[in-house]
């Protein structure tokens, strides 16, 4: 546990990059079976432990330290666990402090009650970083600055195997992943997949911010505005994974129960509008999230999948074939599927880069996120490879708000207010709209923080409410209509494009112009 966390405390001091990288490499190599397993199942969040809330930690402070300390303390600190783990008083006890294997596997085999009081025992023998990290395992949020792909490439380093082979088999794989590190470390082959419906890491695109290349070797198709998925079936099980690696299927048995042939595809998930034609992004989110979907759910937001790509034909490995020969394939595989739940993307077939920029900006008024730029010959490679598949998304929309509520950061931001509320002008009201925390420099965070302790009027817990005086310009990729919000208005990316210092705040955009936004 000790090295764990005394590695957490490293990684929140060490912002640049490859330092992180070097350090996770270096406890991967150092630390024993299966503790290192663990430790890299919490950095990529995949560590499965009995929640041990918040609530209950705070209990546990509160019995040993005066409420306002904490209160005060916290509001200093700006982070929980590490307010917990210096106030905490501790007692002398003759008991060796866990390791993390002790402590997750521990966990795993005790009540909610009774792991609280061996979580009590535990902070008692452990040191200050101890009992940081150990709050931060139960609590599931690292805020260190780390990845999952950034701790998948630190292992990559550490064991010199090449990251694709990392990600590929890292799904396939359960904490403490023994025959991943089994692999790694030439005590065994690399483990056998072609048998399991597992999740095979995503080709991915970059953003195209320049014109200087060869358009002539490219194909360009839509780049739809739903979430990208992977169906994998093999031996008849079937599996939805996001681009994450998450399984999603619970929420999609119309998409399962439709896949009636071996293979893996890559495509995007959405909802079927009138016409045929995919519905807003906000009909998909109805049913993101849900553990199980009614008849009436699926009857009112019937899903299916716009292929974009294909892996696997039955047992057929195609990812080393060119895209246009994949794409082949993938017509051909089709054939075999309800046109209901699938159908392909096609190529637009354009005549020249001036008519292709043009449908790009014609994509917000046919509901597209922007253009897909796909180099005719390249492999089907995870990963962001240059060179081979651009984004060429749609210009943001903006609006003016203005700022309502601010609250710490985590990790290297939790001494500054970060995550800023705003909202829009309705009836002479201020109405909540979005939340970002990112876009904005670290010299124009420093202002922002600066600003916010100025003119505080108002706290609720980690909360600050502030004067209604400071414009913020904020760009998203759309907005739709949301019951589950005071505004009725849900944004989708949004983020700080813009302080306007200059803009009174009673200038700040209407409600009513964003609702006329919603597409």
């Amino acid at each position: 546990m000790q090295a764990f966390a005394n590695l957490l405390e490293r990684l929140v001091y060490t912002p640049q990059r490859n330092g992180k990288i070097a350090l996770i490499a270096a406890y991967l190599r150092d630390t024993a079976d299966p503790d290192r397993g663990y430790g890299m199942a919490a950095l990529c969040a995949e560590l499965k432990l009995p929640n041990v809330s918040y609530s209950v930690l705070r209990d546990m402070i509160h019995a040993r330290t005066d409420e306002t300390l904490f209160r005060l303390s916290y509001d200093y600190v700006g982070d929980f666990a590490e307010t917990v783990s210096l106030l905490w008083p501790g007692t002398l006890r003759n008991i060796p402090p866990p390791t993390l294997s002790d402590v997750v596997e521990t966990l795993n085999g005790m009540t909610k009650a009774e792991g609280a009081k061996q979580v009590e025992a535990w902070l008692d023998v452990l040191g200050v970083n101890g009992r940081y990290g150990l709050i931060k395992l139960l609590t599931g949020g690292m805020r260190v600055g780390v990845s999952a792909r950034l701790a998948k490439v630190a292992f990559a380093k550490a064991f010199e195997v090449s990251i694709e082979d990392v990600e590929e088999v890292w799904h396939a794989l359960e904490p403490p992943y023994a025959p991943l590190f089994d692999w790694a470390t030439g005590k065994a082959e690399r483990p056998d997949l072609n048998a399991l419906p597992v999740f095979r890491p995503f080709m991915l695109a970059n953003p195209l911010e320049e014109r200087e290349i060869d358009f002539s070797q490219f194909v360009a198709e839509w780049k739809w505005d739903g979430i990208r998925v992977q169906v994998v079936r093999v031996g008849g099980e079937v599996r939805l994974f996001s681009r994450t690696g998450d399984d999603i299927g619970a929420a999609f048995p119309d998409i399962l129960a439709a896949f009636e042939r071996d293979g893996i595809v890559d495509g995007e998930l959405l909802v079927r509008g009138e016409g045929s034609e995919p519905a807003p992004f906000n009909h998909l989110q109805q049913r993101l999230n849900r553990k199980t979907v009614s008849a009436a759910m699926r009857k009112k937001y019937p899903a299916f999948v716009r292929l974009y790509d294909i892996l696997f034909d039955q047992d057929d490995d195609l990812r080393d074939l060119d895209l246009l020969q994949r794409k082949a394939r993938l017509r051909t595989f089709v054939d075999h599927l309800p046109p209901e739940r699938f159908d392909v993307s096609d190529f637009i077939d354009v005549a020249d880069v001036a008519a292709l920029e043009a449908l790009r900006n014609e994509a917000r008024e046919t509901g597209m996120e922007g253009l897909m730029l796909k180099r005719k010959d390249s492999v089907y490679e995870a990963g962001r490879k240059q060179g081979l598949w651009y984004k060429w998304k749609r210009d943001p929309l903006l609006a003016d708000t203005v700022l309502m509520y601010a609250q710490r950061g985590h990790g290297k931001r939790s001494s500054f207010y970060s995550d800023f509320t705003f909202g829009c002008w309705d009836d002479g009201q201020l109405k909540p709209v979005g939340k970002a925390y990112f876009g904005f420099t670290d010299e124009e965070l420093k202002q922002l923080d600066k600003w916010v302790r100025a003119n505080t009027i108002g706290r609720f817990g980690p909360v600050r409410e502030v004067e209604k005086a400071l414009c913020l310009e904020v760009a998203f990729d759309s907005i739709h209509e949301s019951p589950r919000h005071k505004s009725g208005v849900a944004m989708r990316f949004p983020r700080i494009h813009r302080i306007r210092w200059d803009k009174p705040a009673a200038e700040a955009d209407q409600l009513d112009a964003l609702k006329g936004l919603i597409g």
